[in-house]
């Protein structure tokens, strides 16, 4: 990370003045809440996705399969318990919510089963229809999420007579983004784990230096990652563009990039719990799921007016730093 001088450069924008802004235009645009909103209640009151039928229709082979590969079979019975407890109260709905741009949901990682209108209506997928249920339902998230994200960039845009991104550039990008992310998860996160999983065998210690090591490096690498959507929908950047600014900008700005990204998630965290506070089979949790819809709206709003704001400066201070570089005889 490079540091900056500090002698007669311009104040860099502030984390709590982001967060107001943010808060503030999604406060006079409250439609762009509206997909999350939707989104929270279809989760809510609509129909579950479930795979319980399908995971009784191939237990018998699933076990018959670890018998012969010579698992034991105290392993294979507590297996068989935490896929039982656990596969019923999934909703495959979920994978509506995509990373890293998706739609903001309340309700992701609870077991919903309840409603004020009573037993939702349980849908049940077929072995053959799984895996076409599973793009579908991530493709629908990638368009979702694109434009999602597009109508609260918009809100932060300093040019206010500039038109958003194209819908279809945006949705575009998204898939893009979301399948590099993908990648790059699978590309570094196999082999680390399996490192991992090695030196454990070894020496404990050395494993816990490891996963330190790795925390150190992840923090570096969040502040770009979190990042890297904003160019492509404020700067109408590509994905490799976009990623490149980000590098970029987290090279000049990383404590006050991570503490940002910090209050973020701590506020929206802290606030979440909050909001999932009433039980799902009360109408009270429509003020939970209004709340939730408004904040994070806006705390996404406030990211890319930060985001806005300290790419500014950084231009600032560049083109200061150039003026007033000694020149060479």
């Amino acid at each position: 990370m490079d540091v900056l001088p500090k002698e007669n450069l311009p104040r860099p924008p502030g984390i709590i003045n982001s967060i107001k802004a943010g808060f503030d235009l999604v406060a006079t645009n409250i439609t762009a809440m509206l997909l999350p909103l939707l989104f929270n209640l279809f989760l809510w009151l609509g129909p579950r996705l479930r795979m319980d039928e399908l995971f009784n229709l191939i237990k018998p082979d699933v076990v018959m399969i670890w018998k012969s590969g010579g698992i034991p079979a105290e392993d294979i019975t507590k297996a068989i318990g935490l896929y039982e407890t656990v596969i019923p109260h999934i909703n495959l709905f979920w994978l509506l919510r995509t990373f890293p741009i998706g739609i903001s949901s309340l309700f992701l990682p609870q077991e919903i089963s309840r409603t004020p209108l009573g037993n939702p209506v349980i849908w049940q997928v077929s072995a053959i229809g799984l895996l076409g249920w599973l793009f579908l339902l991530t493709f629908l998230g990638w368009v979702g999420g694109g434009l999602y994200f597009r109508s609260v960039a918009w809100l932060a845009l300093a040019d206010k007579d500039a038109q958003p991104l194209g819908a279809f550039r945006a949705i575009l990008q998204t898939i893009l983004l979301s399948v590099s992310c993908g990648f790059l998860s699978m590309f570094f996160g196999v082999p680390l784990f399996m490192m991992l999983a090695l030196i454990l065998q070894f020496n404990s210690f050395i494993a816990n230096l490891f996963v330190l090591f790795l925390g150190i490096a992840v923090m570096w690498l969040i502040v770009p990652l979190f990042f890297w959507p904003h160019g492509i929908f404020l700067k109408r950047q590509n994905v490799f563009s976009s990623i490149r600014t980000s590098l970029q900008m987290t090279r000049f700005t990383l404590p006050t990039s991570s503490l940002f990204i910090m209050t973020v998630f701590l506020l929206s965290f802290g606030l979440n719990f909050m909001w999932s506070i009433p039980p799902e089979d009360s109408w009270m949790m429509l003020v939970g799921i209004l709340g939730h819809s408004f904040v994070a709206t806006a705390l996404l709003a406030s990211s890319f007016v930060y985001y806005r704001d300290i790419n500014t400066w950084l231009q600032v201070v560049m083109e200061h730093l150039k003026l007033n570089q000694p020149r060479r005889a």
